[in-house]
C-alpha cells in the first residue's frame, strides 16, 4: 500500500484530531471521578489540574502513535481514510515529533507536580495502548480488545494515585469496571464496521468468528458489567444514590445488548455503542454526586 503524500500544510486541527479528543475527555471524566473519590473532601487545586494536565497529553500522545501506526488501515476504512495521516496533511516525521513532545511534556509535568507513581502508572498505560495493543495485539487475536482494555481502563486509577500516591482496592473497582466495559463498547462498533474490519485484515471477532458469537460476548461482558458496577456499593465506596443509578443503566445496557442479539435493526450496533459511552459517563458522574451529597 503506497501512502499519501503530503500534499498540503497541516494545521493545528489535525494534530488536535490525532489525540482524539473525546476519548481522552471521557479518560479525564473518570480520572477526575478516582481523584474526587480517593478523599473525602476536596482534591488539593495543583493536583487535580496537573494531574488531569498531564493524563491529557500523556492520553494524547498514545492517540497521536495509535494514528501512526493504523495509518496504513486507516485509508482502507470509512471511519478513518479522513484522518490527518492517510490523507498526507500530516507526515510521518511531524506525528513522531508531536508525539514524543506531548508525551514528554505530560510525563514531565505528572514527575514533577504531581507524584512518580502516577507517573509510571500513565507510562505503563501509555506503552500499553501504543505499543501492546496497537502494535501488537490488535493485529494478534480477535481478543485483541480484551486483553489491551486494560490500559484504557487505567484512568480512574492515574487520577486515584494522583492524590493518594498509592494503589488501592477501591481504584482498582473503579479499573475493573471500565476493563468489563470495554468489550461490549468496542464489540458493538466492530460489528458495525465488520466489512472495513475485514477489509483492512485486522482480526475483530465479529470478522473471525461472526456477529452471533460477537453479540454472545457482548452479552457475557455486560452482564459482567452489571455485576461489576455493583462492587462500589459493596465495598462502602458509594451509597443508595449510586446502587440505583448503576442498576438502571445496566439495565438499559443489558437491554441493547439483548435487542442486538435478537431484534437488530441497520443501526443497532451503532445505537449500543452511543449508549454505551453514555453508560460509563453517567456511571461514574452517579459516582461523583454520591460520593459528595448523600
Amino acid at each position: 500500500m503506497t501512502e499519501i503524500t503530503v500534499s498540503s500544510s497541516a494545521s493545528w486541527r489535525d494534530f488536535y484530531e490525532m489525540c482524539k479528543p473525546r476519548v481522552v475527555m471521557l479518560m479525564i471524566l473518570t480520572s477526575m471521578v478516582g481523584m474526587f473519590l480517593a478523599v473525602p473532601g476536596m482534591v488539593p487545586i495543583d493536583v487535580l489540574i496537573l494531574g488531569n494536565i498531564g493524563i491529557a497529553l500523556v492520553a494524547g500522545s498514545g492517540a497521536v502513535v495509535n494514528h501512526l501506526i493504523d495509518r496504513k488501515i486507516d485509508i482502507l476504512m470509512k471511519r478513518t481514510h479522513n484522518r490527518p495521516l492517510p490523507q498526507g496533511r500530516v507526515d510521518t516525521t511531524q506525528t513522531i515529533l508531536f508525539a514524543a513532545t506531548i508525551g514528554a511534556a505530560g510525563m514531565l509535568v505528572l514527575w514533577f507536580g504531581v507524584n512518580p507513581l502516577c507517573a509510571w502508572l500513565t507510562l505503563a498505560s501509555f506503552i500499553g495502548y501504543a505499543f501492546i495493543y496497537t502494535g501488537y495485539l490488535k493485529h494478534a487475536t480477535p481478543q485483541n480488545i480484551v486483553i489491551g482494555g486494560l490500559a484504557g481502563a487505567m484512568p480512574p486509577l492515574l487520577g486515584w494515585s494522583a492524590v493518594t500516591g498509592t494503589i488501592e482496592s477501591d481504584a482498582l473497582i473503579l479499573v475493573f469496571i471500565i476493563f468489563a466495559w470495554t468489550p461490549p463498547h468496542f464489540w458493538a462498533l466492530a460489528i458495525h464496521r465488520k466489512d472495513e474490519y475485514a477489509k483492512s485484515g485486522v482480526p475483530m471477532l465479529p470478522v473471525t468468528h461472526g456477529e452471533h458469537v460477537t453479540k454472545i460476548h457482548i452479552i457475557v461482558y455486560t452482564v459482567l458489567l452489571v455485576v461489576s458496577s455493583i462492587f462500589p456499593y459493596l465495598s462502602g465506596m458509594s451509597g443508595l444514590l449510586y446502587l440505583g443509578s448503576a442498576i438502571a443503566l445496566g439495565i438499559g445496557f443489558l437491554a441493547w445488548s439483548l435487542i442486538l442479539m435478537f431484534r437488530p435493526k441497520p443501526s443497532t450496533a451503532m445505537d449500543t455503542f452511543r449508549f454505551s459511552i453514555l453508560y460509563l459517563a453517567l456511571l461514574f458522574l452517579a459516582l461523583l454526586i454520591d460520593h459528595y451529597l448523600f
